[in-house]
């Protein structure tokens, strides 16, 4: 599906596990830049890998 999303820049929060992490993924395949914020460091770490 082409969202259009290319190069557009994407922030989502709760983004370290879950629906939010699921959202990063699918926007990253889309071709958009993604920003992720969570309120644990160590568990944002493992997302972005």
């Amino acid at each position: 599906m082409d969202l259009q999303l290319a190069q557009q820049h994407i922030l989502i929060t709760g983004g370290s596990k879950g629906i939010g992490l699921a959202c990063a993924e699918a926007f990253l395949q889309e071709g958009a830049r993604v920003t992720l914020v969570s309120r644990d460091p160590a568990n944002l770490s493992q997302g972005a890998a």
